[in-house]
């Protein structure tokens, strides 16, 4: 019988890879007329990171989208499920600290991206994955 933790943590890895795989998606028009575009994704970076020089927003687009579908896939196949979580929270705590600089503590507030890190991070912590690619390659 499988345990109430078990189900908890599957469902929270899917949540996470779901969560990027979709925000990418949105990049690359895959939600249609739903989607924000690789355009408006590069724009909204450079608001989000504006620290730093706009030369370096696509850059930074580029690097975050591959990092994203990166934890995501592997999230939602379970491969290196410890590993990728902890990165999604690091990535994600990075967007978050990004967002307050730039917006103020409101919007990454309203848009759950603490709390995702923090679903991450605790996605991390856990000595056990079910369900996972990493547990049927282990049998």
């Amino acid at each position: 019988m499988k345990t109430k933790q078990d189900i908890a943590v599957f469902l929270l890895r899917i949540a996470l890879a779901t969560g990027f795989l979709s925000a990418t998606a949105s990049r690359f028009g895959l939600w249609g007329t739903r989607s924000s575009g690789w355009k408006n994704f590069v724009s909204y970076t450079a608001e989000t990171n504006s620290f730093l020089p706009k030369s370096f927003a696509p850059s930074i687009a580029i690097v975050s989208t591959i990092l994203e579908v990166s934890i995501g896939i592997s999230l939602l196949i379970g491969y290196q499920v410890s590993k990728m979580a902890l990165l999604a929270s690091i990535l994600t705590l990075s967007f978050a600290v990004a967002m307050v600089v730039s917006f103020g503590c409101k919007e990454p507030l309203d848009y759950s991206v603490f709390a995702f890190s923090a679903g991450a991070f605790l996605l991390s912590t856990f000595p056990n994955y079910k369900w996972t690619l990493q547990n049927f390659l282990n049998q």
